[in-house]
């Protein structure tokens, strides 16, 4: 019950301080980007907040109690795709004004049509997320209290509908950055304790190479024993960094603040602050491999290994203090989550109010949850990666071109949107349904990043033909990337409908 109780503690702060910043969710603006008002630090402390998910604290972990020290590659990369959002998304992003991605794309390419494409795809990323979150939320709550599994999952999705439903993007940025200190101190606290605990023995033989298989030791990914590790490495790494890049709740946190100046400041503070946090999942992996090298469920390893390295009184302590972090995880991640399928529904499909952006958080809540009932026994990373491998597919390659390249046209991004999606839930599912022999078709399948980015790439240069380039791409590519007292100076020759036609970005 101790576990129940610290998971209430976390649970009822997160509200009080959600209530704390509903003042201002009063239009599209507030909920969807705080009026873009919010200070640097504190945005950089949410979006880690919001990116250390279920995923980081739970699943790697797992991944590396199952798979080996190879695991450790998600981490770089989780953290790697934050270099290449500073140097090539976050201050053009924040200059173009946009609030969502399909607002992105419908002030480069003056299209309706592939606003509402690239609102679809949102969807799909943002459930492929969504669905890891609220089964961690089920699964630690079902591990602490005894609650089935089912009354978790459900139960998390209505609290973090209603406090996101009334505050919006404000009340998650305070949340979300209350939940990163929460996070590091609730298992970067535990896991050193543990290291001190687990004595001499117990550390050794956590990484001594005699005490453990030798393919567990090896510094590289073999996903499903395919015999394929270089492979598998380099595909999750595409997928993971890459990913990053084109994940809809990440690029929206960049216009939350004031400038493009700020948000690549915030982007290098993130780097900093993931960098110190995924040094402390690795201890729980680590760890788990000796204490509780073969459990029935990988992905609640780190709420397992206090107990069996400390039974009584300190280890239950310990054990509780886990919990509270992995269930803030799902608290703060899920929220950015929510928004960003809010937007995707309300927003850029259907030119939301505030009234139907509410109403988006509801019913992406209830997708969610629908979602996450049967997928009880998926590991929590496997969802995440797929979620990753098409991100990368599809808005990495639409943000990269039309951000640094004037000649993507509305065709190409089109066609490249449709192959890139198409292929990378293709495999995914492909994978999943169809029982392979393990190796290079396995592995291409089940981490498809490393062909589908390409051909993604490709598809949206090919289709993009020189004749049809607009004639304004030349004034939209360059607003992007001139300081904001000179960008905020140059027309763009065609109506953006899709922000606020009264605003001046810088």
């Amino acid at each position: 019950m101790l576990g129940l109780a610290s998971i209430s503690l976390v649970l009822a702060a997160s509200i009080v301080i959600g209530v704390w910043g509903v003042k201002a969710a009063r239009s599209t603006p507030d909920f969807l980007v705080a009026s873009r008002r919010i200070v640097p630090g504190w945005n950089a402390l949410a979006i880690a907040g919001e990116y250390v998910s279920a995923a980081s604290v739970l699943g790697l972990a797992g991944l590396l109690v199952k798979n080996g020290v190879g695991a450790m590659w998600y981490a770089v990369g989780f953290t790697a795709g934050y270099v290449l959002v500073a140097a090539l998304v976050a201050g053009p992003m924040r200059r173009s004004g946009a609030y969502t991605v399909p607002d992105f794309a419908e002030y480069r390419f003056g299209s309706p049509r592939i606003r509402r494409m690239c609102g679809l795809v949102v969807l799909v990323i943002m459930l492929l997320y969504l669905i890891p979150q609220f089964k961690a939320a089920g699964v630690v709550l079902e591990l602490v209290s005894g609650i089935p599994y089912w009354i978790g999952v459900v139960g998390a999705g209505l609290v973090v509908a209603s406090t996101i439903a009334v505050g919006g993007m404000r009340s998650a940025t305070y949340v979300q950055a209350f939940h990163y200190l929460l996070k590091l101190a609730f298992i970067a606290g535990p896991a050193l304790v543990l290291i001190f605990l687990a004595g001499p023995e117990r550390r050794e033989a956590a990484i001594d190479p005699l005490e453990v298989d030798d393919e567990w030791m090896r510094p590289m990914l073999d996903l499903g024993d395919s015999g394929q590790p270089v492979l598998a490495t380099v595909s999750v790494l595409v997928a993971t960094t890459l990913g990053a890049m084109g994940l809809p709740h990440v690029v929206m946190r960049f216009h939350t603040v004031a400038g493009a100046r700020a948000a690549r400041r915030v982007a290098v503070s993130v780097i900093v602050l993931l960098s110190a946090f995924y040094l402390f999942p690795v201890v729980y992996g680590l760890l788990g491999r000796v204490v509780t090298p073969s459990p029935s469920e990988t992905d609640v390893v780190p709420v397992l290994v206090p107990g069996e390295i400390a039974p009584g009184a300190v280890g239950a302590v310990l054990t509780a203090l886990v919990a509270a972090g992995a269930f803030a995880a799902f608290l703060s991640t899920s929220s950015g989550l929510l928004l960003a399928l809010a937007g995707g529904l309300s927003h850029d499909l259907f030119g939301g109010s505030l009234p139907r952006l509410r109403l988006g958080v509801a019913v992406g809540t209830g997708l969610a949850v629908a979602l996450a009932l049967p997928a009880a026994g998926v590991d929590i990373n496997v969802l995440v990666g797929w979620a990753f491998a098409v991100a990368a597919s599809t808005f990495c390659p639409l943000l990269a071109l039309g951000i640094w390249w004037r000649g993507l046209t509305a065709t190409g991004a089109t066609v490249g949107l449709l192959i890139g999606a198409g292929s990378s839930t293709g495999a995914a599912m492909t994978s999943v349904l169809i029982d392979i022999e393990p190796g290079v078709v396995s592995i291409l399948l089940a981490q498809p990043a490393l062909w589908t980015v390409p051909l993604a790439f490709a598809a949206m240069i090919l289709a993009s033909r020189p004749s049809s380039v607009p004639e304004w791409a030349d004034e939209a590519v360059l607003r992007l990337h001139l300081p904001g007292r000179y960008s905020a100076e140059i027309p763009i020759a065609r109506p953006r409908k899709s922000l606020d036609a009264s605003e001046k970005t810088n």
